[in-house]
C-alpha cells in the first residue's frame, strides 16, 4: 500500500522546509520527497541575504515579515540554529537611480523597517576603503545581515518531524499523479505516494513536474556562481552585507577571514536542469576581482579560497508563482529566480494558509499568480531598479 499523508511537498529546500513546518505545526500530515538532499539545491548554494530592501512592495512586506524568524529563531522555530549574523546591509545605487532608492526607502520605511538614505560619507564609514565616487545613494538597514541557508532548511525541517512531518531524500518525483480533475499523489522512482494536494517547490525542475499536470509554468534554469576570496590582513569582518547596482555584484564578509562575492549579471539561463555543474571559470574570476576591487581596492591582494555555482528557476519578471493551478490539490511555489532565501519563513506560512483556510492572510500573496505573464501582468516596482542576473 502506498504510503499517504495529507500534503506531499516536493522539494526539501527552504521554501519546503519552511511550508512543512508551517504545515505541520497546524496539525497537518506532511510528506517531504526531495530528489537529493536536503538543502543539495539553490538553498545550499544561497548567498544568504536577510534584508528587507525591495522594490517592490508587497516582496518588501514577505521580507520583513520573514525578518523576525531569523532574529528569534529559537523562539519561533525551536530547532536547529538559522546561523543569523547582524551586520546591516547597504543598498548602493548609482546616480541616475538615487531618486527611485529614496522612494523605495520611504516606502519601507512606512511599513516599519528600520532603514534609511545615506550618502558617500556614511558608505564610506561603514565600509572602510571602499571607492565611494560613483554612488549616487544608498539605503542602510542597520538590524540586517546574512544567515545559514542549509542550517535554516534543516531547523524548519527538524521542527517540521518533530510535529510528525515525514521525509525521504534521495526520492525522484517522476510526476504528479490525477484521477479526473483531481491531484491523487505523486509518482517516484521510490514508488507511488498519496495525498490530495501536492506542493511543487521543485525549484530548477518545478516547471518539469508541472508539465506532468498540463501545466505550462514559463521558467528556465538560472545558474550563478559565487566564490569566496581571503580578505587582504588588515582588513576586518567589520561591514554589511552590500548589494552594489553600480557595479552589478554583491559581497559581504564571511567569518573571520572571507569575503562572498557573486555577480549579478552574465549567468547562465537556460538549458537542462540536469546537466552538471561547470567549475567557476577563468574570465568569472578575473570579472569577479576586476569588479570588487573597483569598489574595494585593498582586495587587489585577497586570495581566492574557493567558488562554486548553483541553480534556480527563473521567471520573466524574476518573482515567484504562488498559487493554486491546474487540477484541484496542485500548488506552485516556484521560480524565486535567486532571491528567496529571506522570505522563505513568510512565504512557507502564506502558502500554508491558502492551502488549509483558501486564502493567505500574513500577506497577500494574491499577485503572484500564474496568469500573470499571459496576461502581461510581470510584477515590477513602482520606481524599479532594473532586472539583473542575466
Amino acid at each position: 500500500m502506498a504510503e499517504t499523508a495529507d500534503v506531499i511537498i516536493i522539494g526539501a529546500g527552504v521554501q519546503g522546509a519552511s511550508l512543512a513546518f508551517h504545515l505541520a505545526r497546524r496539525g497537518v500530515s506532511v510528506l517531504v520527497l526531495e530528489r537529493d538532499a536536503v538543502a543539495a539545491g539553490a538553498t545550499g548554494r544561497s548567498s544568504g541575504f536577510v534584508r528587507m530592501h525591495y522594490d517592490l512592495e508587497s516582496e518588501a512586506r514577505l521580507a520583513w515579515a520573514s525578518f523576525p524568524y531569523f532574529r528569534d529563531w529559537s523562539d519561533r522555530v525551536g530547532a536547529g540554529d538559522c546561523g543569523f549574523v547582524r551586520t546591516g546591509f547597504l543598498q548602493l545605487v548609482p546616480h541616475g537611480l538615487a531618486e527611485a532608492l529614496r522612494i523605495n526607502t520611504a516606502m519601507l520605511q512606512r511599513l516599519g523597517v528600520t532603514t534609511d538614505v545615506v550618502g558617500p560619507s556614511e558608505v564610506a564609514r561603514l565600509v572602510p576603503g571602499a571607492v565611494v565616487e560613483d554612488i549616487g545613494a544608498a539605503a542602510y538597514e542597520p538590524d540586517s545581515g546574512y544567515a545559514d541557508p542549509s542550517g535554516t532548511a534543516f531547523g524548519f525541517l527538524a521542527a517540521a518531524r518533530r510535529d510528525g512531518a515525514r521525509l525521504h531524500q534521495g526520492c525522484r518525483v517522476t510526476a504528479v499523479a490525477v484521477a479526473g480533475d483531481r491531484v491523487t499523489g505523486v509518482r517516484s522512482d521510490q514508488g507511488d505516494f498519496g495525498a490530495p494536494i501536492v506542493v511543487d517547490v521543485a525549484g530548477a525542475w518545478a516547471g518539469q513536474l508541472a508539465a506532468t499536470v498540463g501545466v505550462e509554468v514559463p521558467l528556465e534554469p538560472w545558474r550563478h556562481d559565487t566564490a569566496y576570496f581571503g580578505r587582504p590582513a588588515g582588513h576586518g569582518a567589520a561591514f554589511p552585507v552590500v548589494l552594489d547596482h553600480a557595479h552589478e555584484m554583491y559581497f559581504r564578509p564571511e567569518g573571520d577571514e572571507l569575503i562572498l562575492l557573486g555577480l549579478e549579471s552574465g549567468n547562465i539561463v537556460g538549458g537542462s536542469p540536469d546537466r552538471p555543474m561547470e567549475a567557476l571559470k577563468q574570465a568569472t574570476i578575473e570579472e569577479m576581482v576586476t569588479r570588487i576591487c573597483a569598489r574595494l581596492p585593498w582586495m587587489a591582494t585577497g586570495t581566492l579560497r574557493t567558488a562554486h555555482g548553483g541553480q534556480d528557476g527563473l521567471t520573466p519578471d524574476q518573482r515567484p508563482i504562488l498559487e493554486q493551478v491546474g487540477p484541484d490539490g496542485f500548488y506552485l511555489a516556484c521560480g524565486f529566480s535567486g532571491t528567496g532565501f529571506k522570505t522563505a519563513p513568510a512565504i512557507g506560512a502564506c502558502m500554508a494558509e491558502l492551502i488549509l483556510d483558501g486564502r493567505s492572510t500574513t500577506e497577500d500573496i494574491s499577485a503572484y499568480t500564474l496568469a500573470r505573464f499571459q496576461e502581461g501582468r510581470h510584477l515590477v516596482g513602482e520606481h524599479p531598479y532594473g532586472n539583473l542576473w542575466r
